[in-house]
């Protein structure tokens, strides 16, 4: 009889080499710690401007950029809870708001080089990180005991 295998770590998946499990955890934390500054940075402006907020912006610019203020803790949330609906809602939310305020930044004005610089880096990270983290919350998954 062949012993039984003991329980691998919810990280194994992920640290195939020495280190990896850290790095996988910091990669999280930047994900999470940077929808926080996008959640803060649109509640910011919604208590600031109330009902106005983006006044100068058609409103189709105003209701994307006010969704965020619910998208944003949602996609912490999910991350905090390692669902992988957390990082495919990431992924878009960041697509498309980069695409938008490049957009703007290049033909209406108002958005400052700076932010959207910030925001590409950032998402640069999220796409360039996205397939680590994915494996890592699958790895996750499959150590959490079934309900019965």
């Amino acid at each position: 009889m062949s012993p039984t295998p003991s329980p691998r770590p919810a990280d194994a998946d992920a640290s195939k080499a020495p280190g990896r499990s850290a790095l996988v955890r910091v990669i999280w934390v930047l994900w999470i710690v940077g929808y926080l500054i996008g959640t803060t940075t649109h509640v910011a402006d919604l208590v600031a401007g109330g009902p106005q907020t983006y006044e100068a912006f058609p409103t189709a610019l105003r209701v994307f950029w006010m969704s965020l203020t619910i998208l944003d803790p949602l996609i912490v949330v999910l991350l905090l809870f390692r669902h992988r609906a957390g990082i495919v809602l990431g992924i878009i939310v960041i697509l498309i708001d980069i695409a938008v305020n490049w957009t703007v930044y290049a033909t209406i004005g108002g958005n400052p080089l700076f932010g959207v610089i910030n925001q590409t880096l950032f998402a640069i990270l999220i796409v360039a990180t996205a397939q680590l983290l994915w494996r890592w919350f699958t790895a996750a998954r499959r150590q959490r005991p079934a309900a019965t």
